[in-house]
């Protein structure tokens, strides 16, 4: 009845107006749905369930996720269809493509006192080689790809690289884009300032304070969050944001920010390279590193927990020669408070 209405009302050139208005509308409409349908990082996908889960999904996923350490599959040693591919590629391809950085010291950077071409090395760039060396065989058959803090995720996503092994905190908010590792490593946020700050802690000395930290880091939807529940000191300033993590520590050498919030570990690292600043009290939070890969590569996920159950098992070349080869000097010699707990998966055949 109201179509029959609808059609009456629409004869004539006011009629064909009105009409061509209707369709515009339609046309907008259809323009405007898949925008609705993009995920939260601005891209786009199907709405479906799965690896191209819509945004909303992907929200209440991000709600409803607890221990989001806990949310990955059992260790196993077989291939699967994503590790098939990776060893099916040829000559000079033939490689894992790892996602990393070349810009933190003792995780993955590159040493300026070695000469010449310095290699990557670090804590993060052992574990890439030591999943190198499983898959394929050769732990020099990886290729590193540095990438920026913020472009994690799409560079899974788009599959510019097999996995990223990356100082990367396993959180609600990422479980939703991509699947993690058991985790590796355990940190919490923590401040680094100027030792002649008056700055003292994550606390009210931070009121009316600029804070730096990284796009697209943990630190920094810690820092919103906090915000918004009314945790973080009034007036503190969040508006500066950089690509890498080092640039907030160039900031603070300038004088353009008071602070930097960023994982302990990192900090550590960070105060290594420069004895004019420090870490001011302790780390508020506790979080984990993970491997991150694409959503539906189940295959690599429980191979990549394999690994890490054998490395943290080996007592001559895993988890604690790494810790103390690049890390005990930043973080002392207990490793203990670094050291994950043992790993929970999900019951998923």
């Amino acid at each position: 009845m109201h179509a029959r209405r609808l059609r009456v009302s629409l004869k004539g050139w006011g009629g064909v107006g009105a009409m061509a208005l209707v369709c515009a509308l339609a046309v907008l409409f259809a323009l405007l749905l898949p925008m609705a349908r993009s995920h939260g990082d601005g891209t786009s996908g199907p709405a479906t369930d799965g690896p191209g889960a819509t945004w909303g999904t992907q929200a209440r996923a991000a709600e409803e996720c607890k221990d989001p350490e806990k949310q990955t599959l059992s260790p196993s040693p077989d291939d699967g269809p994503t590790i098939d591919a990776i060893k099916n590629r040829k000559g000079e391809k033939r490689k894992l493509v790892v996602g990393v950085d070349q810009n933190s010291y003792r995780w993955g950077y590159r040493d300026p006192n070695s000469g010449g071409d310095a290699e990557l090395e670090g804590f993060d760039i052992d574990l890439a080689r030591r999943i190198a060396q499983d898959i394929l065989g050769d732990r020099n058959a990886v290729q590193f790809k540095a990438i920026p803090t913020d472009q994690r995720i799409p560079a899974i996503e788009d599959g510019r690289v097999d996995m990223v092994v990356r100082t990367m905190t396993i959180n609600c908010d990422r479980v939703a884009d991509v699947a993690f590792s058991a985790p590796y490593f355990r940190t919490g946020q923590q401040l680094l300032a100027p030792k002649s700050s008056p700055i003292t802690g994550y606390n009210d000395t931070l009121a009316g304070k600029k804070i730096c930290t990284a796009a697209g880091s943990t630190a920094f939807s810690t820092l919103e969050q906090d915000r918004e529940d009314g945790r973080l000191a009034p007036g503190a300033d969040l508006g500066t944001t950089v690509p890498n993590q080092l640039d907030c520590l160039v900031r603070l050498q300038l004088g353009e920010v008071d602070a930097v919030v960023t994982d302990g570990a990192l900090a550590a690292s960070q105060a290594a390279q420069d004895p004019t600043v420090q870490l001011k009290g302790d780390a508020f939070t506790t979080e984990y590193y993970g491997v991150a890969m694409k959503k539906d590569a189940d295959d690599l996920v429980r191979r990549v927990n394999q690994i890490l159950v054998d490395w943290r098992r080996d007592t001559a070349n895993g988890w604690q020669w790494s810790y103390d080869q690049w890390l005990s000097e930043t973080l002392g010699d207990d490793s203990a408070k670094s050291e994950p707990p043992a790993p929970q998966y999900l019951r998923k055949s």
